[in-house]
């Protein structure tokens, strides 16, 4: 095989291995490409973790700039797409942090398990009732209400697991935390999210079951 074939295989194995090369490089061209690439990625995953524009800015030049500055440290071993995202997630959770330095409770929102750690409160199957689209239009917007009121902590690894695709490990890195730990604020803020949506569903149940006898009296 000859070198160019080689190159050329390296290349569609690894899109960014070039612009990774070039970086690494200081080449300003580069700097440019990564900022082109990934710059709109990067602010929309810092927008939907701090919820505000001029900390979304912020935070995702930040970690552009970390992303550049710490180049010689990216090994390869995950996307380069993946690693600039782990910096974006980590720069904007810690300005959510330093911007909110009183945390909601999580006991204020948490469902209640008991001492074996089952939970307590039962839940409706909602579920056959996703079927009507103005329901699941509605409780679209539910949803975002409730992950609004979720604990940072706990909706920053949500929105990075259940929204933008990102693997546990890599989330617990970004983070700076346990794997068990990210697991359990995923499963505790899905747990959440879904009995904010019973509540919802069972709300609107009960609306169809109080008009169901007049619409039934007004025909007869």
């Amino acid at each position: 095989m000859s070198t160019f074939e080689s190159a050329l295989m390296v290349q569609s194995q690894d899109p960014d291995a070039q612009l990774v090369r070039q970086l690494r490089h200081g080449d300003d061209a580069a700097v440019e490409a990564l900022v082109a690439k990934y710059g709109a990625r990067v602010y929309q995953l810092a927008l939907k973790i701090t919820g505000n524009p001029q900390d979304a800015q912020e935070a995702s030049q930040d970690a552009l700039w970390n992303a550049v500055r710490k180049i010689t440290s990216f090994k390869g071993e995950a996307a380069l797409g993946s690693w600039v995202y782990r910096i974006a997630a980590n720069a904007a959770y810690q300005r959510l942090r330093g911007r909110r330095p009183q945390e909601q409770s999580w006991e204020n929102v948490l469902p209640r398990f008991d001492g074996d750690g089952r939970l307590i409160e039962p839940h409706e199957d909602w579920s056959p009732r996703v079927d009507d689209p103005l329901l699941v239009d509605e409780a679209r917007r539910i949803i975002q209400k409730a992950v609004d009121a979720l604990p940072d902590d706990y909706r920053v690894a949500f929105l990075l697991h259940d929204v933008e695709g990102l693997p546990n490990p890599e989330i617990a890195r970004a983070l700076d935390l346990s794997l068990p730990a990210v697991k359990s604020r995923i499963h505790r803020a899905r747990l959440f999210l879904r009995r904010e949506l019973g509540v919802y569903f069972g709300r609107a149940k009960g609306s169809e079951t109080a008009i169901a006898p007049g619409l039934s009296d007004s025909r007869s």
